[in-house]
C-alpha cells in the first residue's frame, strides 16, 4: 500500500497543478479586460495627478486642493447632496418595497415594471423631462397657479430642490430592488412566531421584520450613495450652476482650463474617499448581519 500511495499522491498533485493552470488560462481574458478597462485607467489617473504643468513630479495639485477653500466646499456639497438623496430614497423606497413584498408574487411582478421603467430611458432624457416639468413656466408651476395652489412660480429647478428631485428619481430603483429582495427572503414564520408570543403587528415589524430587512436596506443605501457621488448630468442641468459637485468641477478643469493634473487629483481624492466609504460600509454591514443573527 505504501508503494502505491506515492504514485497516487504524485498524480493527484499533478492533476491539481494542471487544474490550476487551466483555470488561470480560462481567467486570463477576464483579467486582461479588467486590467485594460480599470487598472490601467486608474493608474494613469494617479500618474497625471502627480505631474506639474512643466511635466515634473509634484504635489502641487494636491496642495491646491488643501489650500483653496472652494475645493472643500465642493466636496462638502457632493457628500451632502449624496446623503440627502440617499435619505430621501430610503424614506420613499422602503415603504414602497414593503408594500411590494406583501403583494402576491404575480401582482408584485407586474408592479415592479413601474419601478424598473426609469431604466428604459436614458438619464439625459429623464433629466431634461424634469426640467420641462419644474421650470418657472413648466407644467407643475403652470397647473399649480391655475388651480390657485400658489400665486408665484415656485423655485423647483436650477437649485438644490431640482437636483435632488432628479437624483432621487434616477436612484430610487437602486434602493427598492435590494430592499425588496431582502424582504421577499424573510421567512414569514418568524412573524407568525412573534404573533404567537403576543407581539402585535407593529411590534413584530419593529423587532423582527425590520432588523431582518436591514442588510438589503444598507446595501441599497450604499449603492445609491456611491452612485450619487459621481453624478454629473443631473446637477449640471437641474442645478443651474448653483449645485457644483466634484464631477462638475472635474469637467470644468478639463473643458475650460485644460488642466488634466488638477482634474486627476480631484478624481483620485474622490476615489479614495469612495473606497473609504465602501470599507466602512462593509464593516457596518457585517455588524448588521451579526445583530440580525442574534435577533432571530
Amino acid at each position: 500500500m505504501s508503494a502505491d500511495a506515492g504514485p497516487n499522491a504524485a498524480g493527484l498533485a499533478r492533476d491539481a497543478r494542471v487544474e490550476r493552470v487551466v483555470l488561470l488560462g480560462l481567467s486570463l481574458p477576464a483579467l486582461a479586460l479588467v486590467t485594460v478597462t480599470m487598472i490601467l485607467p486608474v493608474g494613469w489617473l494617479f500618474w497625471l495627478s502627480f505631474l506639474a504643468d512643466d511635466g515634473s513630479l509634484s504635489l502641487v495639485h494636491y496642495q491646491r486642493l488643501v489650500e483653496q477653500p472652494s475645493y472643500a466646499r465642493i466636496f462638502r456639497t457632493t457628500f451632502e447632496v449624496s446623503a440627502l438623496a440617499t435619505l430621501i430614497c430610503i424614506v420613499l423606497g422602503y415603504p414602497l418595497a414593503y408594500v411590494l413584498s406583501q403583494l402576491p408574487p404575480r401582482v408584485a411582478g407586474v408592479a415592479m415594471i413601474g419601478v424598473l421603467m426609469p431604466f428604459w430611458t436614458s438619464i439625459l432624457v429623464r433629466t431634461y423631462a424634469w426640467l420641462v416639468l419644474l421650470q418657472r413656466r413648466g407644467l407643475i408651476n403652470t397647473w399649480g397657479m391655475e388651480l390657485g395652489l400658489w400665486d408665484e412660480p415656485l423655485a423647483l429647478v436650477h437649485d438644490l430642490n431640482g437636483t435632488l428631485i432628479g437624483m432621487v428619481h434616477i436612484m430610487l430603483p437602486f434602493l427598492v430592488l435590494p430592499v425588496y429582495g431582502s424582504m421577499r427572503a424573510i421567512d414569514r414564520d418568524y412573524l407568525k412566531a412573534a404573533a404567537n408570543l403576543g407581539a402585535g403587528p407593529a411590534r413584530a415589524f419593529r423587532l423582527v421584520f425590520f432588523p431582518l430587512s436591514l442588510p438589503g436596506l444598507m446595501a441599497g443605501a450604499i449603492i445609491v450613495f456611491i452612485l450619487c457621488l459621481g453624478f454629473y448630468v443631473t446637477p449640471a442641468v437641474l442645478g443651474g450652476g448653483k449645485v457644483i459637485m466634484v464631477a462638475n468641477r472635474i469637467a470644468n478643469d478639463i473643458e475650460i482650463f485644460f488642466n488634466w493634473g488638477a482634474a486627476s487629483a480631484l478624481g483620485v481624492v474622490l476615489l479614495v474617499l469612495t473606497m473609504l466609504v465602501l470599507w466602512a460600509a462593509s464593516r457596518l454591514l457585517r455588524l448588521d448581519r451579526i445583530l440580525g443573527g442574534h435577533g432571530t
